[in-house]
């Protein structure tokens, strides 16, 4: 339950029938990506109207995007994608949604009354404004905005810096804000992956050949126009190999990207291509995590769990498992308070 605002009483000098306000809090706002609200094209049409047309997504200009999305995309894609959303639908609904919603709720019992934790989606509902205003009325006169994004990119990380900035503009009463920066590199984040994943690869019923650490993908462009993303992941990536070698020392570690989209040239490897490579050319056990997502969504519960395994198995390998991302895991919500409290530092006692 969120913990009640004070509200404090108004000075002496002030009118009799001055309204109180609630003041002298601290607040948490986590941040992911977005979900469609149901599992249905109408739902499906919402969510991705609002995604694929923000510029940081699609740096196309609006007078050519536009009328590809609205008479092409939106016409075609709504139905796939919403056939896809109905394979992993549970019953609290998207699976990011509950699991963003859970780790919310596993971080304000963690941090106890003195912060006040809500979540907000960057796309469709909760909505970031709507949830910062929560807080401003909880007396929040302090506000840490979490995007749970490891790998900083301009089309997740400053896409929600972007709608924290329009709610800034917008709002006369402001609280002081500070954002958790990217934590690919982290010395915590980094342990909390690999003592997550090595704990899943000890219970499977077979020994991976391979542990594919699959990112989603980004326009090649991306990368030649400064953005810091590829060169992220490549940095879990090392970082974790190197932890795999002294813990798994017979276990390959290979990075991929999945998620492609458009005819545009995208980071590689691809996901589907090194899988269907992998198990042509002989290796018959692999097992496959995505570090850059905080929490199973569509991506890492049907791309790469269920259309994964098909290719794989289709192209010859035996065995595959889809490892779970760190969602409300010991090892996830250790680290998400870690990241947490560091950044309240000098507002809580850490």
């Amino acid at each position: 339950m969120t913990p009640a605002a004070p509200i404090h009483a108004c000075p002496a000098h002030l009118p009799a029938d001055h309204p109180p306000v609630a003041t002298g809090r601290i607040g948490v706002l986590l941040v992911n990506l977005g979900t469609p609200d149901a599992p249905d094209t109408a739902s499906v049409r919402r969510y991705l109207k609002e995604f694929l047309s923000d510029k940081r997504v699609v740096e196309i200009p609006a007078l050519l995007w536009q009328p590809i999305l609205r008479g092409i995309i939106l016409r075609t894609r709504p139905k796939k994608s919403a056939h896809a959303y109905a394979q992993v639908w549970g019953p609290e609904g998207s699976p990011l949604a509950a699991i963003t919603a859970g780790q919310a709720r596993a971080l304000q019992a963690r941090l106890g009354d003195g912060v006040i934790v809500r979540h907000a989606m960057r796309y469709q509902s909760p909505a970031m404004a709507t949830q910062l205003d929560a807080l401003l009325a909880a007396g929040c006169e302090r506000i840490l905005v979490a995007p749970l994004y490891p790998h900083y990119s301009g089309a997740t990380t400053a896409s929600a810096l972007d709608a924290l900035a329009d709610w800034i503009k917008q709002r006369r009463r402001l609280p002081a804000l500070r954002t958790l920066p990217p934590y690919h590199d982290d010395e915590v984040a980094i342990a909390a992956l690999h003592a997550d994943m090595a704990r899943q690869i000890a219970t499977l019923a077979f020994v991976p050949d391979v542990l594919l650490l699959s990112y989603h993908g980004m326009p090649e462009r991306t990368l030649h126009l400064g953005d810091p993303y590829h060169c992220h992941c490549r940095k879990t990536s090392r970082l974790l190999a190197a932890a795999f070698a002294q813990s798994h020392p017979g276990m390959a570690v290979m990075t991929s990207f999945q998620s492609r989209f458009g005819r545009a040239k995208w980071l590689e490897p691809a996901t589907d291509t090194t899988l269907v490579e992998l198990a042509e050319g002989g290796t018959r056990k692999v097992a496959i995590a995505a570090p850059g997502f905080s929490a199973d969504c569509l991506e890492t519960l049907e791309e790469l769990a269920l259309r994964g395994k098909e290719d794989f198995l289709a192209a010859g390998g035996t065995d595959f498992a889809a490892l779970t991302c760190l969602n409300t895991s010991q090892h996830g919500m250790d680290l998400l308070e870690a990241l947490v409290r560091r950044e309240l530092a000098g507002w809580i006692a850490v």
